[in-house]
């Protein structure tokens, strides 16, 4: 796993997520932003390679999955992928958005509500990025917050509140909930259950590509 160096959030979640699997999760950190801006998220491209070298060498890789949503629309998924693989050797690599959006093609979702915490510059290529690959996100709300400090600090009552309120459109299929520095774990099965539909995140989906990708 490549993670953001100001992300507090992705590590315990996916360490929750990967509990009872004998495989071990390796993590290497990447330089990124104070803020999230799209010059910030671009800037990691330079950094992956190194990032990824510093995984163990020893290893053979199943899977890796770098953890940023927002950079991955910017940068692309191939992209990443060609990138990881300069320096580490794995066989798949993947991201949030390549995760969530297999999740969706998995379970038959193209009509999704997408809560980001992002600034406009950040949400629009994501939601372009979800639209090339065949998912609309009209439905859409953001807390408009560019400091990721702040971002991992947004409550869970805030992040089941606004999900709720997407979620409860009957435009929609389901919710995606984006940034993996969002606390989201303990907030999905709650916020499924009360609107009765399909709720994942970065972190969830990420975990669950991760997962399947590691078996196959």
């Amino acid at each position: 796993l490549i993670v953001l160096q100001t992300d507090e959030s992705i590590e315990p979640e996916l360490n929750r997520s990967f509990t009872g699997h004998e495989a071990p999760l390796y993590v290497s950190r990447i330089p990124s932003g104070l803020e999230v801006t799209p010059d910030s998220l671009a800037s990691m491209e330079t950094h992956l390679p190194a990032s990824a070298d510093l995984l163990p060498k020893a290893c053979q890789y199943s899977v890796v999955g770098y953890g940023c949503t927002s950079a991955s629309a910017i940068i692309g998924s191939d992209k990443i992928e060609e990138l990881v693989k300069r320096t580490c050797d794995t066989r798949f690599v993947t991201n949030p958005l390549k995760a969530a959006t297999a999740f969706a093609g998995h379970h038959g979702l193209s009509k999704l509500a997408l809560l980001s915490p992002y600034i406009e510059q950040v949400n629009d290529p994501l939601r372009a990025a979800f639209s090339k690959n065949g998912i609309s996100t009209d439905v859409f709300g953001t807390f408009a917050e560019s400091e990721e400090a702040k971002v991992v600090r947004i409550s869970h009552a805030s992040i089941v509140s606004a999900a709720k309120a997407l979620g409860s459109d009957s435009a929609v299929e389901g919710v995606f909930i984006s940034c993996t520095n969002l606390r989201t774990f303990d907030a999905l099965p709650e916020i499924q259950k009360i609107i009765g539909k399909p709720v994942f995140s970065s972190n969830s989906s990420l975990a669950w590509h991760m997962l399947r990708s590691s078996m196959n």
